[in-house]
């Protein structure tokens, strides 16, 4: 059974990249999109130029992780894409502080709101 809340085609990767605004921060980029399904869905990459198999899974892991501390805030209709950065395979980077970076460049981007009554608002 898979999971409807992962992007896993190319063509929606594609528009993602594409048609997407891009939010940085220090570990990772955060593109994002409106699609038409109406749930979240999210997919996490990291290139060879954050270095061997080990620190990009690592890296990978601390994304996945901060989204899914996010992800009750973030609103419902977007797909999300994490793209690491080199400073997130580091290892001396802890987890809280990707969080904390990557929730503070949501929030510059108007994409993390207030949770009321089971639903989150966006100014």
């Amino acid at each position: 059974m898979k999971r409807p809340d992962i992007i896993r085609r190319k063509s929606d990767f594609d528009a993602v990249y594409h048609k997407g605004k891009s939010i940085g921060s220090r570990p990772a980029v955060v593109l994002y999109k409106k699609n038409a399904s109406g749930h979240k869905r999210a997919a996490f990459v990291a290139s060879k130029k954050v270095g061997n198999a080990v620190a990009r899974n690592r890296a990978r892991r601390l994304l996945k992780e901060s989204y899914r501390e996010l992800k009750e805030k973030l609103p419902e209709g977007f797909d999300y894409v994490f793209i690491a950065r080199k400073y997130c395979a580091e290892k001396t980077t802890k987890q809280a502080d990707v969080k904390k970076s990557i929730e503070a460049a949501m929030k510059k981007a108007g994409l993390l709101g207030k949770e009321r009554n089971g639903k989150v608002t966006i100014k």
